[in-house]
C-alpha cells in the first residue's frame, strides 16, 4: 500500500488536464492490476492507491482527485462508511463503486448510489487475464474518463436519492453544494427537433446508463400508478444488479416490474428490465409481444444494449413506439432511435442540465431525432400528455 505518495507512471508536474484517480481496495493485487490498466491511458493518472476507507480520507484531505474507485468490503472502514465522508471532504469528486457480482454487494452498491456514488463497475476475479480482457478494461477506462470530465465541470447536477427497502446511513454530503458558477448549457432550441408521431404509442422503451437509476426512479414514479403502457427498460448494469434495479422500480412506481427472463408477454402497466449479461428483444409470437433473452455479442460495448431492444420493438410495433433516452455515457440508443423515427415513432431525451453524463441523450439529440429534450423532472408529464392526450 502506498499512503499519500504518487504511485503511477506520470511524472511530477504532468499535464493538468490529466484525470486524477484514487484507488481504494484492500487487495494490493487488485490495485496493481487496475493501476496498470489506468496508467496505460495517457489521459489518466493514478495519484494514490490505498487499502481502506480511512486511509483514503486521510489522503483526500491533502490531495484532491477527480475520480475515486472505491471497493465495498475493506478492513477498518468499508466503502459504504467511507463514501459520505469522502463526498463531504470533496463534493465534486466522482465515486465509482467497485463491486463483486454478489447479491449482497449489489444491494450495498444501490445504497451507495443513493448516497451519492456516481456509478458502479463489476470487479472480475483476481486474475490478470480477466482484468486485462477487453470488456472490463474498456468499461473501466470509459467510465473513469466520462466521470473525470464530470468532476471538472463548473457545476454538477444534483443527485437524487435512491429508494431503499432497508435503512441506510445518513449522507450529509449528498446535500452539500459548493458555491459554483452556473453551467453553460447549449439551448434546446439549437437542436433540430423532430415532429412527434401521429400514432398513439403502444409501448414505452427507456434506455439509460451512468446516472440512470436515479433518473429511472424519478421518471417511473412520475408516470403515476395509472400508467397503462407496457414499459421496457435497458439500463447498463451487470448481472445481479438488474434484478435489484427492477425491485426498486417496482417499489418506487407502485406498479409491477421484473427482470426479464425471456418468455414474458408484455402486459399493460407492467415494466420489464433487461437482464445483465443479455440483450432484451421483443418478438411477435402468436399475435402477442413476447420478450426474448438474447446472448448475442455486445453492441456499443454493452450487454444489455439499448439498440437491439429498440430495433426489435420497431419490428413488432412499427410507428407505435415511444423511446426515451436518459443520462449515460456513449452512444448506445442512437442507432435504435433512428430506426424508431424512420419507422414513424417518437423519441424524447433527457436534457444536459439534469444528466450526470450527457452522452447517450446528446448522441440522439445531435442527430435531430428527439421530439423533445427535457429535464428529468418534466419528462414523465410530457410522456403522459403525449400518450393520454391523443386519440388514435
Amino acid at each position: 500500500m502506498v499512503d499519500g505518495a504518487k504511485i503511477g507512471g506520470r511524472a511530477a508536474g504532468a499535464d493538468s488536464d490529466v484525470i486524477k484517480i484514487m484507488l481504494v481496495d484492500d487487495s494490493a493485487v487488485v490495485r496493481g492490476l487496475i493501476t496498470r490498466i489506468i496508467e496505460a491511458d495517457p489521459r489518466l493518472s493514478v495519484e494514490n492507491s490505498v487499502g481502506d476507507g480511512l486511509a483514503a480520507l486521510r489522503i483526500l484531505e491533502r490531495h484532491p482527485v477527480d475520480v475515486i474507485l472505491l471497493d465495498i468490503e475493506m478492513p477498518r472502514m468499508d466503502g459504504l462508511e467511507a463514501l459520505p465522508k469522502l463526498l463531504e471532504l470533496q463534493p465534486s469528486v466522482q465515486v465509482i463503486m467497485v463491486s463483486t457480482l454478489t447479491t449482497r454487494n449489489a444491494e450495498i452498491t444501490f445504497k451507495a448510489l443513493g448516497m451519492g456514488a456516481a456509478d458502479t463497475i463489476a470487479k472480475p476475479t483476481a486474475s490478470a487475464k480477466i482484468f486485462q480482457s477487453g470488456g472490463f478494461k474498456d468499461e473501466l477506462i470509459a467510465k473513469v474518463v466520462a466521470l473525470g470530465e464530470v468532476a471538472r465541470r463548473p457545476a454538477a447536477p444534483a443527485r437524487s436519492p435512491l429508494p431503499s427497502r432497508t435503512p441506510t446511513p445518513t449522507a450529509k454530503s449528498s446535500t452539500i453544494v459548493k458555491p459554483q458558477p452556473a453551467r453553460v448549457i447549449k439551448p434546446v432550441s439549437d437542436y433540430k427537433i423532430n415532429p412527434t408521431s401521429r400514432f398513439v404509442p403502444h409501448v414505452l422503451a427507456i434506455g439509460s446508463s451512468t446516472g440512470g437509476p436515479q433518473a429511472l426512479f424519478t421518471l417511473m414514479k412520475g408516470l403515476g400508478p395509472d400508467w397503462k403502457l407496457p414499459t421496457v427498460i435497458t439500463q447498463h448494469m451487470p448481472p445481479k444488479f438488474t434484478s435489484i434495479l427492477a425491485d426498486h422500480i417496482r417499489e418506487t412506481s407502485g406498479r409491477p416490474c421484473i427482470e426479464a427472463q425471456g418468455g414474458e408477454v408484455l402486459e399493460p402497466g407492467h415494466s420489464y428490465v433487461a437482464p445483465g449479461g443479455f440483450h432484451m428483444l421483443i418478438e411477435r409470437q402468436a399475435g402477442r409481444a413476447v420478450i426474448v433473452r438474447s446472448d448475442t455479442e455486445p453492441e456499443n460495448f454493452c450487454k444489455p444494449a439499448v439498440d437491439p431492444m429498440l430495433r426489435s420493438l420497431v419490428s413488432v410495433y412499427g410507428p407505435k413506439v415511444l423511446a426515451v433516452i436518459l443520462t449515460g455515457m456513449g452512444q448506445d440508443g442512437a442507432n435504435g432511435c433512428e430506426d424508431v423515427v424512420k419507422g414513424g415513432g417518437t423519441v424524447f431525451g433527457q436534457d444536459e442540465s439534469t444528466s450526470v453524463v450527457w452522452g447517450m441523450p446528446a448522441a440522439v439529440a445531435n442527430r435531430g431525432l428527439c421530439s423533445d429534450i427535457l429535464p428529468i423532472d418534466d419528462l414523465a408529464g410530457r410522456i403522459r400528455a403525449f400518450v393520454l392526450g391523443r386519440t388514435q
